[in-house]
């Protein structure tokens, strides 16, 4: 299941709507379900996952995201992607967001994705 969620991840950065659908159409079902804290209401096609996909490229030229951990328990994949590009002063920056993945065979079924890694600043 990694690497069906990295190649989705790698699909955010693809510029060419047809490769980007392509390897969309690739890693997810069908009847894929995408929830994260942009979206107004959960995606429920691949054709939308794509259009909401591509505004990240669009939106951010240059950035990346990458799935930089993982781990599966009992069917679930926790992923911590970073998106990383140059920021509007021109450093370098990265985002870090968790997404927590079902599958349907080899394909990713839903996912459901956080701002940052829910790490508390105090205790």
């Amino acid at each position: 299941m990694t690497d069906q969620i990295d190649a989705f991840f790698g699909a955010w950065q693809l510029e060419s709507r047809e490769e980007r659908l392509e390897k969309i159409t690739d890693t997810v079902a069908p009847s894929i379900v995408y929830v994260d804290p942009r979206t107004p209401k959960p995606i429920t096609s691949v054709s939308a996952l794509c259009e909401y996909v591509g505004m990240f490229s669009a939106n951010a030229p240059g950035w990346s995201a990458k799935v930089v951990v993982s781990d599966t328990i009992a069917g679930m994949t926790r992923a911590t992607v970073a998106f990383s590009g140059k920021g509007p002063d021109g450093t370098e920056q990265t985002q870090l967001g968790q997404y927590f993945v079902e599958s349907d065979g080899d394909l990713i079924s839903r996912m459901v994705g956080f701002v940052g890694i829910g790490a508390p600043t105090k205790f």
